[in-house]
């Protein structure tokens, strides 16, 4: 469905801004502006609260591999999505096998035992003997709507018809209501993969898929998939989702994760590595979630970078360094201090796992075996890789700084312009030995960027505006903030994050990337809260701090003007910023007060020459602990034109969070 048909569509387009008049002209930058990051905003995508499988990843079956195990938290049984269905009373059995499979990498499938097929008068026009799916809470689908429907079956016995029908659920003694179906002729022995579109004659938001043999004998069936053919420019992602990341103009993201990078806790085995989320999808491995779900990598390694390129972000895929996270099932031990990891001897596993991925990234298919596997899915040309990060908020123990330099080295050794970025280890403030320590690493090794993650009540964004003000200036090594948040999701939270990001765009010099965390939660799967945008299967709720990481995200700049905009008397509730644009010809002023009452602020544009009208968006409520949420959405930015002068005042509403967009000269 339509991003703008289901949520605040007019809020959305406010603070994107009006469209300025004049085309973009680029402009010399006057003197006393200082240089800064022209990618301070991105987003960081992890796969927590269901946000990728039943969420950006537009599929509509879970578990259609059924490699769910006893290893997840639900195993089979109770959270599979799958149940038998035998309408007509007719019988038959499942059986979980993994028996010549399909694919090594996903060896579980189910056959089928059909042993009487019958149409019960009660169920008049149904029968057969099969599974049903009810996808993620429900499969949602829309009237008119086209659907893709794959499976890979192989028979044994005579041919068999099989059944497929999308439904809305029927009540007790009633049949369900078909939404589409298909029958399918099924006659080969060996695996082979079947297809048809399903086109869906009403809206249901409760839909299930049900898979129905209409003849006695045995069957297998594995990798059952339901795809909408409407997703984000045919790649495979939910619409609505991926426009409101769009909305936010990231220019870089951050994948897979977050803890998902180390696995989940169980043991090497378990730790996520991007050749197998490649290729195929019945030759992905899923994982077990570190957030306590399945992963079924459908949004793999290609989907992420294509998701980039459709963006026109940055990709910064993070990897693994050898050592188990620190949080989970004892990959650090407070006894001993000791950390959980890869023996030195089998390092240059992990090593390649940097050198290839760059290599299927940016290389040539004509001489690269890597390359060749990215132009075969359907991207001849290189995504031109450009950052690298290296480790996700490990503790900084000695196994760490080890395996952290081996692969540092090897990778800058034969990719010296890759862009490395590296970790300053969980709660990452000045006097924490990780920190600390990280720090160190960063300066003997020479890393580009180091990862800052912290997550703090809203008043330490307010009390702690300066942080970056005294960061040494002749430092190699960059920061990238590349998880915060204030620990709820008010407007007070979102206002105190502005006035945080206000500081770190004056700082644009040292700091070079931030990106919220985490980004997306589905109703009823919270992993962690806050988040910057929650959902369910039919709507989009775009929280306070969503629209501050848009006002910031619309209007990146290359140079910083601290003289052009400042509040009469103002306090730590008070920040302004002035960020020239010079590609577009563009200035922002960002006027925040978060106090509640109004303020003055005065602007000198002598610099500048600047138009008669200009812009305004201004996003603020009646309350600081207003927010938007499923029931109501309050809070949304409203745009108006006012008059611009060389020299100006301009009262600047309470709880509000501000931005004029001025065409310059």
């Amino acid at each position: 469905m339509s991003f703008r048909n289901i949520m605040q569509a007019a809020a959305l387009a406010a603070f994107l801004g009006a469209p300025l008049t004049a085309s973009a002209q680029k402009v010399k930058a006057p003197s006393g502006g200082k240089k800064i990051s022209k990618e301070l905003l991105g987003i960081f995508f992890e796969d927590i609260s269901y946000s990728a499988d039943g969420g950006l990843y537009a599929e509509l079956i879970e578990n259609g591999s059924f490699e769910y195990n006893p290893n997840e938290r639900d195993g089979w049984g109770a959270g599979t999505s799958w149940k038998t269905a035998r309408p007509g009373h007719s019988l038959g059995m499942l059986q979980v096998r993994m028996d010549n499979p399909l694919n090594a990498n996903n060896p579980t499938y189910m056959r089928l035992h059909t042993e009487r097929v019958k149409e019960y008068y009660d169920y008049a026009g149904w029968k057969g003997f099969g599974l049903e799916n009810d996808g993620f809470d429900g499969i949602s689908v829309k009237a008119g709507a086209k659907y893709d429907f794959s499976v890979f079956f192989r028979n044994i016995g005579a041919a068999k018809q099989v059944r497929v029908v999308l439904a809305a659920p029927g009540g007790w003694g009633q049949n369900p209501k078909v939404l589409a179906e298909t029958t399918l002729n099924v006659s080969d022995t060996s695996w082979k993969k079947y297809e048809a579109t399903l086109t869906s004659s009403e809206d249901c938001t409760n839909g299930i898929l049900q898979i129905l043999v209409l003849n006695t004998g045995d069957l297998d069936i594995d990798m059952v998939s339901l795809m909408p053919q409407d997703t984000y420019k045919g790649h495979g992602l939910r619409k609505d989702l991926a426009e409101a990341l769009a909305g936010l103009e990231p220019k870089f993201m951050r994948f897979p994760g977050g803890c998902v990078v180390h696995g989940g806790g169980d043991g090497f085995w378990d730790t996520y590595r991007w050749k197998t989320t490649i290729g195929p999808r019945e030759e992905r491995r899923g994982l077990k979630n570190t957030w306590g779900y399945h992963q079924s990598m459908g949004l793999g390694y290609y989907e992420y970078f294509q998701f980039c390129e459709d963006l026109g972000m940055e990709p910064l895929p993070i990897l693994p360094c050898g050592v188990n996270c620190q949080g989970t099932n004892g990959g650090w031990s407070m006894r001993t201090q000791a950390q959980d990891a890869v023996p030195m001897s089998e390092m240059d596993e992990w090593v390649d796992e940097a050198l290839d991925l760059i290599e299927w990234a940016n290389g040539d298919p004509a001489t690269s075996k890597w390359a060749k596997m990215r132009a075969d899915a359907g991207h001849p040309k290189p995504f031109n890789l450009k950052y690298l990060g290296l480790g996700n908020e490990e503790k900084i123990t000695k196994e760490f700084e080890e395996r952290f330099k081996y692969i540092y080295e090897r990778v800058r050794a034969k990719y010296p312009n890759i862009v490395i970025v590296g970790t300053a280890g969980p709660g990452s403030h000045k006097g924490n030995p990780d920190f600390d320590n990280g720090w160190r690493i960063a300066e003997e090794t020479g890393v580009d960027i180091l990862d800052e993650h912290y997550y703090e009540p809203r008043n330490y964004f307010l009390d702690n505006q300066a942080n970056y003000d005294n960061y040494p200036r002749d430092r190699k090594t960059k920061v990238y903030l590349g998880e915060y948040a204030a620990k709820d999701k008010k407007l007070a939270d979102a206002l105190y994050e502005g006035l945080y990001l206000l500081g770190v765009e004056r700082n644009g010099d040292v700091v070079s990337m931030t990106s919220y965390a985490p980004l997306f939660c589905k109703k009823n799967h919270e992993s962690w809260n806050p988040d910057l945008i929650y959902f369910d299967n039919e709507k989009v709720i775009l929280t306070c701090s969503y629209y501050v990481q848009q006002m910031f995200g619309t209007t990146a700049g290359d140079y910083y003007y601290g003289d052009v905009a400042k509040f009469q008397g103002g306090d730590k509730y008070q920040g302004t910023s002035a960020v020239l644009n010079t590609e577009k010809g563009e200035l922002y002023i960002k006027l925040i007060n978060a106090a509640e009452e109004a303020k003055t602020a005065t602007i000198d544009l002598s610099k500048f020459k600047v138009p008669a009208t200009a812009p305004m968006t201004t996003l603020t409520a009646n309350s600081l602990e207003a927010e938007n949420n499923y029931d109501a959405q309050p809070v949304a930015p409203v745009t108006k034109d006012i008059k611009i002068a060389k020299k100006m005042t301009l009262s600047v509403e309470p709880r509000s969070a501000n931005v004029i967009r001025l065409k310059v000269k």
